[in-house]
Parts: structure tokens; C-alpha cells; sequence
């Protein structure tokens, strides 16, 4: 078996232009600034426009991962994108980003809701480890706002539009992908989904058809969220042979900050260790990691070396976490 080293070489991000914020949703709904901040730590999320897709963002995030990393589309040899809100079943994300990037290599999409992300990069590092491929894309996009039960207050505050990518290659040297480990319990699934609206003309009962927006027992997903996320880091942290004293910098999902906020006391963690951009963004699913990672390596935040956990957990149920080591240079510079 050939076991290669994955360096990771870029990371990108896209977010539509479009600024929601918590007092426009006050037109929409009964809510208000304090009721949303205070309960999710949101204050405004991006919307995309009548012209912007779960693609066209995957492709401008596509390529500013790539001219980080100083390639070009043709230089992939394999593309996979993570996203529960894609435009179509099929042709997949995937294979238009192929298309629009100029590569000629393979390329699919997975689902694993906001999990979907580490779970990309887990595929992506066996490939690259087994010697499949040397060079992968991977890319996590999602619309929710096509998606979103306007009306349903419990819902709408939560979530934005948004993509985030990273370009992985193999590698002779240390490894930067120290340990990577996903798991699901698919008994608690239905506690958040989004149905498949098809057609409505089944001469069966759809009772769902009617009803296509995101829906989620909100106590069940904290319940969940605060005491599976910080066994799975701790668990990651181990099997990269890493004390958690050694941890730099956690990349969590950004679902709610409440749930964020005790993931950090559960590990003891300070606040300048947590990277989020949940204010900002709200919650983009499988693209807040990517997003935010690559918001706090355009600040610089991140230092030469830094251990990072990068935390990913949600619809399935499904968690995962990988931990890093960051080495990359932005070749732009």
C-alpha cells in the first residue's frame, strides 16, 4: 500500500454580495436583532441573487483555492464537492466546476449535510494516500435560502448562502492531514432533513411534497452537537498522537454559537483559539469550515505550523473531524 503524505496548498472562499441582517428579517418575520444575536450569535448572513447558484459560488471559491495554491483546473486529477442544496441531482456540482475550470478528470458530489466538508476531505486524503491521485479539489457550497421556510423564525435567522474549497496534493515529506475521523448515527436522521420536493402529480401520497423547506428538532441538535463534537475532537486529537494542549486554532461547524461556546468550555479552550465567522455568515453548512479557515488565513490569524482541528457536524446525524497542521503559502502574494 502507498501511504503518501496530503499537503494541503490552498483554500478559497466565495460569498454572494447580497447582506441579510437581522433587523431586515424583522420585516419579514416576528423577530428581532437581540431575539437572533442572543440565541444564535448571527447578526447577518449573505443571500444570493436571482444570478448566483450553489455552482457559480462553488466555481468562484473553486478558483480562488486554485490561485492560492498557484494551479490551474487543468492541474486536478480529481474534484469532489460536499453540498446538501446543489442546483441539480444531476449534472453534479462537481462536474460543472470541471467543466468551467478547464479540468479533464474525475468528479462528484457527496451529501453529508454540514458535515460534508470533512467527510470530502477524508475521501480526498485516502485517494491522495492510497496514490490514486496527486491532486484533488475540494469544494463546499450550499443555497439555503432557497431552501428556507421564511415564515418559520426558528429557521430563517440560521442560515446563509456560501462556498468554501481546498486544494490538497501528494507529498514526500510531513504530513499535513495528521488524522482524519468521520462517524454517523443514523437513529436520530430525521431529527433535521430536507425533503426531496419532487413532482407532486405521484398517485401516491406525498405528504412531505408539500411541505420542502429544512426542518430540525432544535433540542435534540444541541443535545447532540454538545457531546458528540468534543469526544470526536478529542478522539481525532488522539489518533494524530496530539495532546489537546498542543491545539492551536478550532475550525468548529457554525451552527449556533451557544453550541460553540460550550465545545469550548468542554475543551478548555480560549476564545482567540475558536475561528468562527458565525456573525457574519450565519450558518453555510458544509462550507462554514472552508469559509472560515480561509477568512483567518486571509487575516492572517493563522501562523506557520499551527495545529488545527477542523470540525464538521449535523443532518445524518453525522460528525467529523480532521486535524491539521498549516503549512501553505498563498502563491498570489
Amino acid at each position: 500500500m502507498i501511504l503518501k503524505a496530503t499537503k494541503i496548498i490552498g483554500v478559497g472562499k466565495c460569498l454572494p454580495e447580497n447582506i441579510i441582517t437581522n433587523d431586515d428579517l424583522s420585516n419579514v418575520v416576528d423577530t428581532n436583532d437581540e431575539w437572533i444575536s442572543t440565541r444564535t450569535g448571527v447578526r447577518q448572513r449573505r443571500i444570493v441573487n436571482d444570478k448566483e447558484t450553489a455552482t457559480s459560488l462553488a466555481i468562484s471559491a473553486s478558483l480562488d483555492a486554485l490561485g492560492f495554491a498557484g494551479m490551474d483546473g487543468e492541474d486536478m486529477e480529481l474534484i469532489i464537492v460536499a453540498s446538501s442544496t446543489p442546483d441539480y441531482v444531476f449534472p453534479s456540482t462537481a462536474c460543472e466546476i470541471q467543466s468551467a475550470i478547464g479540468a479533464s478528470c474525475p468528479a462528484f458530489n457527496i451529501t453529508a449535510a454540514c458535515s460534508g466538508f470533512v467527510y470530502a476531505l477524508s475521501v480526498a486524503d485516502s485517494f491522495i494516500k492510497s496514490g490514486a491521485y496527486k491532486r484533488v479539489l475540494v469544494v463546499g457550497t450550499e443555497v439555503h435560502s432557497r431552501f428556507i421556510d421564511w415564515e418559520d423564525r426558528n429557521t430563517c435567522v440560521l442560515f446563509g448562502d456560501g462556498a468554501g474549497a481546498m486544494v490538497l496534493e501528494a507529498g514526500d515529506d510531513e504530513n499535513e492531514i495528521l488524522s482524519i475521523e468521520i462517524s454517523a448515527d443514523g437513529k436520530k436522521g430525521m431529527e433535521l432533513k430536507l425533503p426531496v420536493s419532487g413532482s407532486s402529480n405521484c398517485p401516491f401520497n406525498n405528504k412531505e411534497a408539500s411541505n420542502p423547506y429544512i426542518w430540525m428538532n432544535g433540542k435534540e441538535i444541541y443535545k447532540f452537537a454538545v457531546t458528540t463534537v468534543p469526544k470526536a475532537i478529542k478522539s481525532a486529537l488522539a489518533l494524530a498522537n496530539v495532546d489537546i494542549s498542543k491545539l492551536d486554532y478550532l475550525v468548529p461547524h457554525h451552527a449556533n454559537m451557544r453550541i460553540i461556546d460550550s465545545v469550548k468550555e468542554r475543551l478548555n479552550l480560549k476564545d482567540e483559539q475558536i475561528i468562527v465567522s458565525l456573525e457574519n455568515y450565519a450558518n453555510t453548512s458544509t462550507a462554514s469550515v472552508p469559509i472560515a479557515l480561509t477568512e483567518a488565513v486571509e487575516q492572517n490569524k493563522i501562523e506557520d505550523g499551527s495545529i488545527i482541528a477542523l470540525c464538521g457536524f449535523g443532518g445524518g446525524l453525522t460528525w467529523g473531524t480532521a486535524i491539521i497542521k498549516w503549512h501553505a503559502r498563498d502563491k498570489r502574494k
